[in-house]
């Protein structure tokens, strides 16, 4: 501890006049970031002192001389990098928000460092010794959630290849420290490729679909669509063609070392699914129904338009057929979900189901003061269950999409004090919603549920620490509030005040299924397309990078029976989510969460729904409370399939997710 104490003060006098934040105890309300101390200076001597840090806590338990045991291996190594989560919970936040180029630099020299001390952990082999000696004996004598934590520590071990000889272990290391490097760098190609986007038709890549929508233009909407799906394949500096396909080879390459037919085996390996087969089974029994959907989807269109649906039609003129279908403009949507309004009705919906309150906080730390908002979160008995922060609108220096990430961690400390979560939503959203725009934001609030109402002893399982396609069960899940009528009378208001009419309420609920075999298709077209890729084995080096995606793409699209008129949600040169954001053969996820939470979802529905239509809210406040002690509180702390068990008393069944898509009767 010496040792540790020493690198850290010497690395905290770096600079003569200023002292690293991350080197010292933060004395902000809630531990909050001292987000306007941190200087981009900061970062890199903090990871390097960080890296120290958790190295000597990583010798110590090594040289631990008693027998090894759960409290004096399993605890500390998860209490040990405590600089090195304050630096990462800090700069991987800003770096896909508030993006510079000096950030960016800094991730370049941090990114090798992390992974070559990640690796330095993952073949260290006598912690491992030490983390095998402890699964391999009794457990009986400790809790579940301490299993989990053990097993998962100890598969960990064994799936980054610590049982392989030294040279394999090496060539593993380097695999490991390219992937971080190259990854990075696709992440901020489709970051510079969506500014391009922006520069050149005056809407950002967020603003796509409703421009599709509304735009008459015929030729302009063509010329979106293509710059659209064709971002990261221009053969300019922003390319990611070439860069992808080292990743592929990469991923490969280490499957294949590890001992797996490709990266897909390796992956889906401890998630639920449990191997490629079963999620090509899946995805190809959705896309099915919804090609079939989208047919029907087609004919409607063509009623109207008059000529042949081409792809960069399809938004265009599905609008006008809701509106034929269900009177329901866009236009008159909107006015009732100002995003101020909606944050209310998602802070409602917690507090209705689940007790908890939010309470907005001035004047504390913020990487953005200008447009983050901060709130407490306190529990029905008012003790804190964390700080969460909305950054909702766009900017170029914020990467696409919408997420939710941990700032801090849920956690018990060394002294048994629990340290609450700090989280963060981010979105990239206009002032005034759209249909999918409100599911966006109950979605990330349900995964921020998730890392807030956690009540587990360590970080390693606490919040969404859970499988990949465990994980959006539950901010798809949230969704299913958004539109509940008792819900949307208390938060849906124009700006006159006016609540949303009921007539509105029922056409918005009749059309929620309406487009549906065109967003199942394109999705289910997505996840196909990342497990095709994913399940290669060997890609030649000799090809030409951007002929070979382009011939892959159009092959997967004609064997899973994609129609001209759609293509993949995701195509691969901006598929920021299985190449920048660890979803690599996990997009399938999406719906395989689904499947889950619209079972759940049926059983509150069958449960607490009158014959008259209307929810009895003390059986709904009720089966909600059974669904946070059994899920949101308990985190990864026991397996997915065993808890869905418990909470529902029987195996998903995947017809309510169809039911709601509308594929199925």
């Amino acid at each position: 501890m010496k040792k540790v104490l020493a690198l850290i003060v010497m690395a905290a006098s770096l600079t003569a006049c200023h002292q690293n934040p991350f080197l010292k105890e933060w004395k902000t309300p809630f531990g909050i970031p001292p987000f306007e101390s941190i200087k981009t200076t900061d970062y890199v001597p903090a990871i390097k002192a960080g890296i120290e840090q958790q190295t000597a806590e990583i010798e110590a338990i090594v040289a631990c001389p008693d027998q090894p045991t759960f409290e004096n291996t399993i605890a500390p190594l998860e209490l040990s990098g405590s600089i090195l989560s304050k630096v990462a919970g800090v700069l991987y936040n800003v770096a896909e928000t508030d993006q510079t180029p000096e950030l960016d630099a800094v991730l370049e020299e941090v990114i090798p460092l992390m992974s070559d001390h990640e690796a330095s952990i993952s073949f260290n082999k006598g912690l491992y010794e030490r983390v095998a000696a402890v699964y391999n004996s009794d457990q009986s004598g400790l809790t579940r959630e301490q299993q989990m934590v053990l097993k998962k520590h100890f598969e960990s071990f064994e799936r980054e290849g610590i049982g392989l000889p030294a040279d394999l272990q090496e060539r593993l290391k380097a695999i490991e420290s390219e992937l971080a490097v190259k990854t990075q760098k696709i992440g901020n190609n489709i970051l510079a490729e969506s500014n391009a986007f922006k520069e050149k038709f005056g809407i950002s890549v967020s603003e796509y679909s409703t421009a599709m929508t509304t735009t008459e233009d015929r030729e302009l909407r063509k010329a979106m669509f293509e710059a659209y799906t064709s971002r990261g394949h221009h053969g300019n500096d922003n390319d990611n063609c070439a860069l992808i396909l080292d990743v592929l080879r990469l991923r490969a390459r280490k499957a294949s070392i590890l001992g797996y037919r490709n990266f897909a085996s390796y992956q889906l390996s401890n998630k639920m699914a449990g191997d490629p087969g079963t999620v090509d089974s899946f995805l190809s029994e959705i896309m099915t129904s919804a090609v079939k959907q989208a047919k029907q989807e087609i004919r409607d269109m063509e009623k109207i338009a008059g000529h042949p649906i081409e792809p960069w039609d399809w938004w265009y003129y599905s609008e006008k057929v809701r509106i034929q279908k269900y009177a329901l403009e866009d236009s008159l949507i909107r006015p009732y979900f100002k995003i101020d309004n909606v944050v209310k009705g998602i802070f409602t919906a917690a507090h209705t189901l689940y007790g908890v309150n939010a309470e907005p906080v001035d004047g504390v730390p913020s990487y953005n003061p200008a447009v983050v908002k901060t709130y407490k979160i306190t529990d029905a008995d008012g003790s804190l269950l964390g700080i969460f922060t909305t950054d909702y609108h766009p900017r170029s220096s914020k990467r696409g999409g919408a997420w939710m990430n941990n700032v801090r961690d849920q956690y018990f400390d060394a002294e048994g004090k629990e340290v609450r979560p700090i989280i963060v939503n981010v979105g990239n959203l206009p002032e005034y919603l759209s249909v999918d725009d409100v599911q966006t934001v109950f979605h990330e609030f349900g995964h921020a549920l998730h890392g807030l109402l956690t009540k587990c002893h360590y970080a390693s399982v606490s919040g969404t620490s859970v499988a990949r396609d465990f994980v959006e069960m539950f901010s798809q899940f949230n969704e299913n509030w958004a539109f509940q009528p008792w819900l949307l009378e208390q938060y849906a208001v124009n700006d006159k005040g006016e609540v949303i009419p009921a007539e509105l309420v029922a056409k918005i609920i009749s059309a929620l299924k309406f487009n549906q075999g065109f967003m199942t298709t394109e999705l289910a077209a997505a996840s196909i397309l990342d497990m095709k890729w994913h399940e290669l084995s060997y890609i030649p080096e000799d090809v030409n990078p951007s002929a070979f995606i382009d011939e892959f793409e159009a092959k997967a699209c004609k064997e899973m029976g994609l129609i001209s008129q759609i293509v993949p949600r995701y195509k691969t040169t901006y598929f920021n989510h299985i190449f920048s954001s660890g979803y690599s053969a996990g997009y399938y996820g999406y719906l395989w969460s689904e499947v889950l939470d619209k079972d759940a979802f049926s059983i509150f529905v069958s449960e607490c729904v009158g014959p008259d239509g209307q929810w009895n809210m003390d059986k709904t406040v009720s089966l909600a409370g059974k669904f946070r002690k059994t899920f949101l509180e308990r985190g990864g702390g026991e397996e997915p399939m065993t808890l869905y068990k418990e909470f529902a008393g029987r195996e998903p069944d995947s017809k309510p997710m169809l039911r709601a898509r509308g594929l199925i009767d």
